[in-house]
This record gives structure tokens, C-alpha cells and sequence, in this order.
């Protein structure tokens, strides 16, 4: 990241549900075929329940107090005023999101060296967090065909892992890599500028507990 770039920080504050993903592994970790969502994507159990605010059951019994308030979870995202880089701090995990055109070149799974210096600087973070379970995923945009994206995905998702795995050099770390192709888009690809920024890949980690 360039360190002259003029960053811009949001501070948002949101109850999260976090459940876990059982994933596809890269060779170092372990294998799992389980149909599986990046986190945070995962449907609703159940709708809404609908409450009546004027419904006396709603009351305290008497003497009763209402439990102390408490913030649930807590999320910073400070990103590149380019979008080239984005990262999100919970209480829980650390989220690494960059843009395809600063790792890849056109339609590739190759590297530039670049993209090393700044898969670099993901693993210092890595390590500051002595994280030892990494998630790897890589998505592209709606043009071309959908299996040719979950193939590029998943290949670009490999070669950052790969980086990650050479920078960490820690037999305890697990990965966990999948492609999801145009799956999970996170900005509009009705247009260039939202297609660039579903070209991707995340890498998240726990955060260390305080």
C-alpha cells in the first residue's frame, strides 16, 4: 500500500452473527468438500418476528431491570481513496480485500511483483496476529462465462496462498482457499468501476483476543 495515499476510515458499529464455513483447502491445509459461503454471507435462519410495540406482554414484571447495554461488535474499514486495498478490523477477524488489477494482470494467475510486496505486508499482519487459520478467496466479475470465473478465482485465490504459505513458513497454519467466481459481488457489474472492485481476492484471519 502506497503510504503517501490518502486514506479514508469508517467506523461502523453492527451486531454480527458469525458462523463458520467448512471450505476448500489449498494442498497445505486440510481438505473439505463441504458446500460452503464466505462469512457473513450465509441466509437468515428465519425471517423477522414482527413486534407489537403496544403489546402489554412486552412490559417488565415488576421490579425487573433491562440487562446492561453492550456492543456486540465493532468494525473499522479504512480503504485506499484508489480502492485498490480495503481492510476491515472486527472484534473477531481481520479482512484483507484486493483489487484483481493491482495483484494480475489481465485475465491471469500470475503474480506481479507488486502484488508480492503487498501479500507481504498482509503476512506481517498475519503474524502481529499470530493467526494460525487463514482464509483465502478469490472472486471475479459477471463477464465471460461463470465457469471460467470460478476457475480464475480459484486459481488467483492459489497464488496468493502460495505467497502467504512461502512469507509465513509455519507448519501450524491451516488455509482455507476457494474460488467463488461472480458469486458474492460486492459492488454493482452493471459497471466498469463495480466490476473492478468484484475482482478480488479476501484474505481474513482471527484477530488476537484482548
Amino acid at each position: 500500500m502506497n503510504p503517501t495515499a490518502p486514506r479514508l476510515a469508517l467506523t461502523l458499529t453492527a451486531a454480527s452473527l458469525m458462523v463458520a464455513a467448512n471450505l476448500l483447502t489449498a494442498t497445505t491445509a486440510h481438505a473439505d468438500d463441504s458446500p460452503s459461503v464466505p462469512p457473513g454471507t450465509e441466509p437468515s435462519a428465519s425471517a423477522p418476528v414482527n413486534v407489537d410495540a403496544n403489546d402489554p406482554d412486552l412490559k417488565l414484571p415488576e421490579g425487573a431491570t433491562l440487562a446492561e447495554a453492550k456492543v456486540l461488535d465493532i468494525k473499522q474499514v479504512v480503504e485506499d481513496q484508489s480502492g485498490d486495498e480495503r481492510r476491515e478490523d472486527t472484534n473477531a477477524d481481520v479482512k484483507f480485500a484486493l483489487q484483481a488489477e493491482v495483484l494480475f494482470g489481465k485475465d491471469s494467475a500470475k503474480l506481479s511483483a507488486e502484488a508480492r510486496a503487498r501479500i507481504s505486508g498482509i503476512a506481517e499482519e498475519i503474524n502481529t496476529q499470530n493467526a494460525t487459520r487463514i482464509r483465502v478467496f478469490g472472486f471475479t466479475d459477471n463477464l465471460g462465462s461463470s465457469a471460467h470465473g470460478d476457475v480464475l478465482s480459484r486459481q488467483r485465490a492459489n497464488a496468493v496462498q502460495a505467497v502467504l504459505d512461502q512469507e509465513l513458513n509455519d507448519p501450524n497454519v491451516t488455509f482455507e482457499v476457494r474460488g467463488y467466481g461472480e458469486q458474492y459481488p460486492i459492488s454493482s457489474n452493471a459497471t466498469e468501476s463495480g466490476r473492478k472492485k468484484n475482482r478480488r481476492v479476501e484474505v481474513s484471519f482471527p484477530r488476537t483476543e484482548s
